[in-house]
């Protein structure tokens, strides 16, 4: 009995890597024809959150003067770079878990092949997701030169919270997309959720405006994508290993692993049921 649990549990991470180059093939294929039919193609990808960063940068700095805040509560580094640092995961957060929800839908005439590996689908649309994340990695440590701060051995770490961000999108995408099939006021909710939760990372904001109340620090603190925003800041100029705050670290493994193994279930229960309802 423990061994048939043993090979449930393990199925899922067996067959995507079992499939690794069909998928690989199919998340290159889903992020060129995603924009294939504009004038600028690909370049609409990059172009929405680079204004959406210009807008915030100047509504909050030059507007309500959000850098003299910074200041006061310790934070001696440009707006630009605290704000950049905390979009840029929350872009590849709400990209990949809106494109990971709607997977099966989207890809609803695969769902009905009985030879296709349909848990294979939320991973094509985050990886897809991946290469624009890359970019704007790329992009946040240029300007992060340009102000004149040098590249530090604590760059290295966004390959682990970029890894670590990425399972938690995959863990939850599992039981989301399955849902939605079922119920597909899902995405709604999602969005909703998507709206509110960018205010309470925090990301516009620093979580040290809280300190005066700990209470509600340690709830904002709950919120796992709160760990991945403040380790890119950490990362880019805190100058702070991942394993200093090992306390924090801890618990996000742990709620990944749970809500992997709760997806999954989930997954697995309602997969003989899609092609019925689609």
């Amino acid at each position: 009995m423990q061994n048939d649990r043993k090979i449930n549990w393990f199925n899922l991470p067996r067959e995507l890597y079992e499939n690794r180059r069909l998928i690989w093939k199919l998340s290159k294929n889903d992020f060129k024809t995603r924009y294939a039919g504009s004038y600028l193609g690909i370049i609409w990808a990059f172009v929405q959150p680079v204004v959406t960063v210009l807008v915030y940068w100047i509504v909050f700095e030059k507007g309500l003067n959000q850098k003299t805040s910074l200041i006061t509560q310790g934070i001696n580094v440009p707006y630009l770079l605290h704000l950049t640092a905390g979009l840029v995961p929350w872009f590849f957060f709400s990209e990949a878990l809106t494109n990971g929800t709607t997977s099966l839908l989207e890809y609803h005439y695969l769902v009905k092949k009985v030879v296709f590996k349909i848990s294979i689908l939320p991973l094509i649309k985050i990886i897809a997701a991946t290469f624009i994340h890359i970019f704007f990695i790329c992009f946040m440590l240029t300007v992060t030169m340009l102000y004149g701060i040098h590249p530090t051995l604590y760059w290295l770490q966004f390959i682990y919270y970029s890894v670590a961000l990425f399972l938690l999108v995959l863990a939850v995408s599992y039981a989301t997309c399955t849902i939605v099939v079922f119920f597909r006021d899902l995405t709604q909710i999602i969005s909703i959720i998507l709206q509110v939760g960018m205010w309470a990372t925090p990301i516009l904001w620093d979580i040290s405006m809280l300190d005066a109340h700990p209470v509600l620090g340690t709830i904002f603190r709950l919120n796992p994508v709160y760990y991945i925003v403040s380790g890119y800041r950490n990362s880019l100029y805190g100058e702070k290993w991942f394993w200093q705050s090992p306390g924090l670290t801890v618990y996000y493994w742990i709620l990944v692993i749970a809500i992997f193994l709760i997806s999954a279930s989930i997954f697995k229960r309602l997969k003989p049921h899609l092609a019925d309802i689609m």
